[in-house]
């Protein structure tokens, strides 16, 4: 506006300059006249007149320049609201733009929705196949073994011999394990699972293709699981998982035989979180053979079921669990003779961080060597592990564990029975390297030490029942007087010696997993 008031002053000053000359003309026009009427030449009236001409002329330019004012002003006006539209309509513009442009970013961000929604809707529905997941699980080693049996044969002269010769011994490349599985989902509540397994049998010296699980599955809440079929057991798939290194080494009741892993079984679950809590429970009902020996309709026909269970309460990260089994391990068939129940208490407490873990796990058991005999070999045997592991760094962790059992205990140690030790030590530990998550390749070292006797472990075995294989590795002509017969139990998993003597497992290699 200060604009527009200062060019009406521009157009307004002539105006002004003419008005103040006709006045000052009419002035001079009027000055020294007397105020009587006198008769004026005519040369004064000729001026007067061309006065009065120029100031009329003047007049006429005022009005002239007002007329163009008054267009100028109107004309600026005009503009001036043509400027203020504008600017409305840029504002107007702006506001459709934005508008414009978050329609788009929501029509961008729905778009993956709707594409995926037309091709499902587009897409043929699957067969049984669509919800199946198949999968695997590998433990895989390459190590050298030493175990030593004193008292395995009669002493000689050569040392050597004196010590046995455990048919482990050596360096070789083993899979331990060989999980298939599969899993096929029916709906949200029913679900269900295959796994098998492969071990080599020596008997038959092939590779044997056997059921790990086999069970159908009704989720009908997290805090109701039911399964039926063979199924994990409350206690030892848990403890696996609580401690982490299930592909270096089985865990304490596993490893010593006092528990296993599946079961033909009835298993009810669940989780209940409470105020902070995790909370879990796991219950089943079991013919207690073992997944190595399924129901066939007949053989494991049992008058009573076996009992396992466990409790569990998980704080930040601070796990407690207890658990127990009771029953008979499936030797209570109808027409077999079965004279005491074996029971075992576990309990196990673990700190855990994504930089350490830390944990021990404690059993307590009674009457498992002596279900079926009259009296017990003996009530009671109890043993404990203590865990853990720290991380180095992204790929690289430190791992370790020391078990420490009082096995059952024969009557007489020179009955050469499985579970004659009075002692057994156990330790490991290793680096673990994992460049991806689903793979693991630890350095690792065991040692095994049982005493007074003989003790079955998931390590070692045996001396060969007879000394061919080693007369015919020397060559029997030079040492043929060597002919005693190995005295000790020949199979897997046995360690110590026969008169209760002191036995040695140890193992240095590469131990493996990967799962896809």
């Amino acid at each position: 506006m200060s604009s527009r008031f200062q060019n009406f002053g521009k157009a307004a000053l002539p105006a002004l300059s003419v008005l103040s000359l006709a006045t000052v003309a009419q002035a001079a026009g009027t000055e020294g006249k007397p105020t009587h009427n006198v008769h004026r030449p005519s040369s004064a009236a000729t001026a007067e007149a061309k006065a009065n001409e120029r100031i009329n002329l003047l007049a006429s330019e005022v009005e002239t320049l007002k007329a163009q004012l008054a267009e100028e002003v109107q004309a600026r006006r005009a503009l001036e609201a043509k400027a203020d539209a504008a600017a409305t309509q840029a504002v107007a513009a702006q506001t459709d733009a934005h508008a414009a442009r978050a329609e788009l970013s929501s029509e961008i961000n729905t778009l993956p929705a709707t594409i995926k929604a037309d091709v499902a809707a587009a897409t043929p529905k699957p067969g049984w196949w669509g919800g199946t997941k198949v999968g695997g699980i590998v433990f895989a080693d390459v190590s050298h073994i030493s175990q030593k049996t004193p008292g395995a044969v009669a002493a000689t002269s050569t040392a050597a011999a004196s010590n046995g010769y455990p048919g482990v011994n050596g360096n070789s490349i083993d899979i331990k394990r060989a999980y298939l599985i599969f899993e096929h989902t029916f709906d949200p509540v029913y679900s269900a699972n295959v796994t098998t397994d492969l071990i080599y049998d020596g008997t038959a010296r092939s590779t044997q293709l056997f059921l790990k699980k086999a069970y159908l599955q009704a989720r009908y809440a997290d805090a109701l699981v039911i399964r039926a079929g063979d199924v994990e057991l409350p206690w030892v798939p848990f403890a696996e998982g609580v401690e982490g290194y299930r592909f270096v080494e089985n865990t304490l009741i596993d490893r010593i035989k006092y528990g296993t892993t599946t079961d033909t079984s009835l298993n009810i679950s669940g989780q209940l979180p409470v105020q902070g809590l995790k909370l879990g429970y796991s219950v089943s009902a079991l013919d207690g053979s073992g997944f190595k020996a399924p129901g066939n309709g007949t053989s494991n026909r049992a008058r009573t079921l076996d009992v396992e269970g466990r409790f569990n309460a998980t704080l930040g990260p601070v796990t407690a669990a207890v658990g127990g089994y009771s029953g008979n391990l499936g030797k209570n068939a109808e027409g077999a003779a079965y004279n005491h129940t074996v029971s075992r208490v576990n309990a196990l407490l673990a700190y855990s961080t994504p930089a350490f873990r830390v944990g021990v796990e404690y059993v307590q058991v009674r009457n498992y060597t002596g279900v079926t005999t009259v009296v017990p070999v003996k009530a009671r045997g109890e043993g404990y592990s203590a865990f853990g592991s720290v991380r180095l760094s992204d790929h690289f962790d430190l791992f370790g564990r020391y078990d420490a059992v009082k096995p059952e205990v024969d009557v007489a140690p020179s009955s050469n029975k499985a579970n004659s030790a009075t002692r057994d030590a156990y330790w490991n530990f290793g680096l673990d390297y994992h460049p991806v998550p689903a793979i693991d390749i630890a350095l690792v070292y065991k040692r095994e030490r049982v005493t007074g006797g003989l003790f079955t472990t998931t390590n070692g075995a045996a001396a060969p029942p007879t000394l061919t294989p080693y007369l015919a590795s020397v060559g029997a002509t030079r040492l043929s007087y060597l002919t005693t017969p190995n005295p000790a139990p020949a199979g897997n998993g046995i360690i110590g010696g026969p008169a209760g003597q002191t036995g040695t497992y140890d193992e240095l290699g590469i131990f493996t997993q990967y799962k896809f």
